[in-house]
């Protein structure tokens, strides 16, 4: 294994009825005053929404509110919360509801405690020194942006979809209540499953030095995401089934997958960034779409590690008979696997690989992968 730093100050509550406890949890650590940061009407339609307010009132817990999260957050709306949050003098952001309103809560909080612009943080331009307190109720379980310090924010006017990390971006607490999640669709508990599975993936098939521990960590979340997703599809209200995978979506972005694995990159996000940047597509879609092309173009670069997903997941003895299956998955559970799919042609990949070069140069990873070696992938997914 490779050296590692493993940190993560996130305290996770998790259980039947823990967002009642809410108002308690902030009045415990000294919070007074919260941006409540939510979708539009799907918590209120569930009656998590009075519970909330009713758990911060009882606990004379202050709150502004700043609703309309898109499920692909934008530039704009973050910046009004910004506003919000600075104008009402906030002392912590709440967000409730899944990764998109979370992740705009943690780009609030950022810009909350800097005059600098927010975008120049997503450009590299600037380093985040400070953020307020984020305290999380998660309502869709899949991108992990509840235990991790990620926050991804789509650029409307540029149509860039980027990312930030930092550690002062971990929610200081995260309310986990799989019950929450009942009313999620099939199609989006589908995207889910297919966006917790490749947090795993991504270092699992790039990585330089790939622990036997590891691998042993990735397989099995891969294998109970896979499993539970199917009984979910089936029994919507199966609450062990939710409860499993909500938690195997947190732990695969985490940190844990990545400890003492050396090398890594995460190139299916850095396309599927770019495909949801500019046509707004749900990212677990876009992921679909792009994993399985990619890992054809890959596969020869690490074939140990594909042979042994082959095995471990599917039961199979060949890579490429491996990547079929998996695909095939993704398509039994609702999922797209090429761009026709989802009505973008051939001719419109220029413009998509001109965006992930954009994002590849951010990431420094421009030299590995080119404008020619994305248009290759991207061409295996039509």
């Amino acid at each position: 294994m490779e050296n590692f730093e493993f940190y993560v100050p996130t305290k996770i509550v998790f259980g039947k009825k823990t967002e009642e406890k809410i108002g308690e949890i902030l009045k415990k650590d000294g919070i007074k005053k919260v941006l409540l940061v939510y979708g539009r009407e799907a918590i209120k339609k569930i009656g998590l929404y009075d519970r909330v307010v009713d758990s911060l009132k009882e606990a004379g817990i202050e709150f502004v509110e700043h609703s309309g999260v898109k499920p692909n957050p934008v530039l704009s709306h973050t910046r009004e919360g910004i506003k919000k949050a600075k104008e009402h003098q906030v002392s912590a952001v709440l967000a409730v509801g899944g990764g998109s309103v979370i992740d705009e809560g943690k780009v609030i909080a950022i810009g909350a405690k800097t005059e600098k612009d927010i975008w120049k943080f997503f450009k590299r331009e600037e380093v985040i020194e400070d953020a307020l307190p984020i305290y999380t109720i998660l309502t869709l379980a899949a991108t992990g942006s509840e235990m991790n310090g990620f926050a991804v924010i789509t650029n409307e006017e540029t149509k860039e979809k980027l990312n930030i990390s930092s550690v002062y971006i971990f929610p200081r607490v995260s309310i986990l209540n799989p019950e929450l999640t009942y009313t999620v669709s099939p199609q989006y508990q589908a995207y889910a499953a297919v966006d917790a599975i490749a947090h795993i993936i991504e270092f699992y098939f790039t990585c330089k030095v790939c622990p036997n521990l590891q691998n042993r960590i990735a397989e099995s979340l891969i294998k109970n995401i896979i499993e539970t997703t199917e009984i979910i599809l089936k029994e919507p209200n199966n609450y062990q089934a939710r409860a499993e995978f909500m938690w195997a979506a947190t732990l695969a972005l985490n940190g844990l997958t990545r400890t003492g694995v050396g090398g890594g990159l995460f190139p299916n996000h850095m396309i599927a960034h770019a495909l949801g940047g500019i046509y707004d597509l749900p990212h677990g879609a876009c992921l679909s779409i792009v994993i399985p092309a990619w890992m054809d173009w890959y596969k020869d670069k690490n074939r140990v590690q594909f042979e042994r997903f082959a095995k471990e997941i599917f039961g199979v003895s060949t890579v490429d008979k491996g990547i079929e299956m998996f695909k095939n998955w993704f398509s039994k559970i609702g999922a797209p696997v090429s761009l026709k799919e989802v009505n973008i042609e051939e001719s419109e990949i220029p413009t998509i690989v001109e965006n992930a070069y954009n994002i590849a140069k951010i990431w420094k990873i421009e030299n590995i992968y080119t404008k020619e070696i994305l248009e290759d992938i991207l061409k295996r997914a039509v």
